[in-house]
């Protein structure tokens, strides 16, 4: 890191002087990524990895979890936690071939203590529950199919995400390959991933990471294409964002906005969720130089001393928007133009049938939560498994943890609708509600949860329905969230009605974002139950339902009567007002 960025006093600081994080010491020692990994995966002591290597393989797609469910049983037994891994895919706009699918699946049944494929609100799947011995046997099997899992977690640029849009299929297929060609360009440079799963030998003498650095960015860093009127990415939770621009159909340029996040901590003032700035409008072929210009700014300039403000969010708030705006001009060479009109009008996935302008069919499948798993009722992962054998298209993964079977002909239609219906991937019962409400992992495996969010939120989602039916509004919904703390993963801080896990049957109370996803929402009460949460809807939504305008979704119902003040910029009035007076 340069110290000439380094400005006097009277400005605020570019680069955050101080003690390094550790994280810092970890990613400069690990030599570019490699740690002792080789030599810990041949410990048979332990089911986990130790030391740097805990965290360093999550520059590889791992995070190392255990049970939180068996982990009191197995301390009694004076036995280490069940550690096993998550795998997560680098899958750039959610594309994958059923042919590939076949051979995850295949992994998921054989390999993983959980059995289960997980459509993550990212736009890839994960593996969860892969024991130590079956980790490079994972990394094998996706490289064998054309896939890799690296750099989908830590302190990189994370999956590019792209709107799922099967319908406009040309501008879709164009916006989708810059999705592909930016996540390319921003992959770490190093060779420690094939060398350590792959068995690759190490060609170069010398590594470099001319764009990521030799320690890599700040913290972890985000990227989306979308194409309006569809926010089904929800470009406000994301660092980087590439917003299509069309004229007669054909992708023309791009309006970027940068700096959104949805992290916080509970009870840290200075950590709050944002929404991304608008930069401008760039054509095509600036797009690479613009995002490797922003990531090296905030590689250069994020905050290394303290993790909670060293997303890009924070280095926008303390240095300005239009000084970070002009450093990157100056970097890429380009200058900004005025931002294009676009507008989004809605931004969850249409489930059912689609015809697209190529004339082929397109099937959304609703799949609660994203998790496949066969049950005694319902074999979803066997379904979709049934209808990759079968489909001549592609899959689509959405980032609303949903799964699209894209360019179906006429004549394959019925066959493919018999399947799903038999697996019960299709379900004239699953109402509108249901298709809205969606929730991060949280509880048996991820070792941030604080209250339970996956396994919650079906039942919590009926109780919902129940409340609607009774106000008669069933046919309505309104977009629900549920995270089990206040890292963001379940995007609560975009929703309508957004739950933040504190503690067992614990959340926060968040109203008054809105459907298109641009508007972040206020807690309205703190660590309440979840029957509390049910009875404050239930009054809500009876409001609601007499009260409302034509077409006024709940969350902009919630603003104009004043149950709620709107958060107008996060990083001044979030934390200020909770209820309207």
């Amino acid at each position: 890191m340069s110290n000439q960025y380094k400005t006097d006093a009277s400005n605020p600081p570019l680069v955050v002087e101080g003690k390094l994080a550790d994280s810092e010491r970890m990613k400069q020692q690990s030599n570019y990524l490699r740690g002792t990994i080789k030599e810990d995966l041949k410990n048979g002591l332990t089911g986990g990895f130790e030391g740097d290597n805990f965290l360093l393989i999550r520059f590889h797609g791992m995070y190392q979890q255990d049970d939180r469910d068996i982990r009191a049983e197995r301390a009694e037994q004076k036995l280490e936690p069940r550690h096993a891994m998550m795998l997560r895919c680098r899958l750039p706009g959610g594309i994958i071939s059923p042919k590939q699918w076949l051979d995850i699946d295949k992994f998921a049944t054989e390999q993983t203590l959980y059995g289960s494929i997980r459509i993550t609100n990212r736009q890839t799947f994960q593996f969860h529950g892969i024991l130590k011995g079956d980790v490079k046997p994972a990394h094998q099997m996706l490289s064998q199919v054309g896939l890799d899992a690296l750099a989908t977690a830590n302190d990189v640029n994370r999956n590019v995400l792209c709107t799922s849009n099967p319908v406009q299929s040309e501008l879709h297929q164009q916006a989708y390959e810059w999705a592909k060609k930016i996540s390319e360009h921003l992959l770490p440079r190093t060779t420690a991933y094939a060398e350590i799963w792959l068995d690759k030998e190490k060609i170069v003498t010398t590594d470099e990471e001319p764009i990521l650095g030799e320690t890599y960015l700040p913290r972890k860093f985000k990227t989306t294409v979308v194409i309006p009127p569809l926010n089904d990415v929800d470009l406000h939770a994301n660092d980087m964002n590439f917003v299509a621009i069309a004229d007669q159909g054909q992708l023309v340029g791009f309006n970027v906005l940068v700096g959104g996040g949805l992290a916080m901590t509970h009870g840290d003032t200075n950590t709050y969720p944002r929404l991304a700035s608008e930069f401008g409008f760039i054509p095509l072929e600036k797009t690479l130089a613009i995002a490797e210009a922003i990531v090296t700014t905030q590689r250069d300039w994020g905050n290394r001393t303290e993790r909670k403000n060293a997303k890009t969010k924070y280095t926008l708030e303390r240095v300005g928007v239009d000084v970070f705006k002009q450093e990157v001009e100056r970097r890429s060479g380009v200058t900004f133009e005025p931002i294009r009109p676009y507008q989004f009008t809605h931004r969850g996935d249409q489930i059912g049938w689609l015809k697209g302008i190529d004339n082929r069919w397109h099937l959304t499948l609703f799949v609660e939560n994203g998790r496949l798993v066969d049950l005694a009722d319902k074999p979803l992962k066997t379904g979709v498994a049934e209808i990759a054998k079968i489909h001549k298209g592609d899959f689509r993964l959405t980032a609303n943890q949903n799964l699209i079977v894209a360019g179906i002909a006429e004549e394959d239609k019925v066959v493919i609708e018999q399947i799903a219906q038999a697996h019960g991937l299709m379900s004239p019962s699953v109402t509108r509600q249901r298709e809205n409400s969606m929730a991060c992992v949280s509880f048996p495996t991820c070792p941030l949860a604080m209250a339970e969010a996956e396994r919650f939120l079906p039942e919590f989602t009926t109780q919902i329905d129940t409340i609607m039916a009774a106000h008669q509004v069933a046919d309505e919904h309104i977009v629900l969230r549920i995270t089990g703390c206040p890292n963001g993963c379940g995007r609560a801080m975009l929703a309508e009605v957004g739950l933040v896990g504190k503690a067992n049957d614990r959340y926060n109370l968040h109203l008054g974002g809105n459907r298109i996803g641009t508007r972040i929402p206020r807690m309205y009460k703190e660590n309440i139950t979840s029957a509390e949460i049910l009875s404050i809807l239930d009054t809500l939504i009876g409001r609601w339902a007499v009260e409302r305008q034509s077409g006024e979704g709940f969350g902009d119902f919630l603003i104009r009567v004043d149950v709620i003040k709107p958060v107008m910029n996060s990083a001044v009035d979030f934390y200020e007002v909770k209820e309207a007076v």
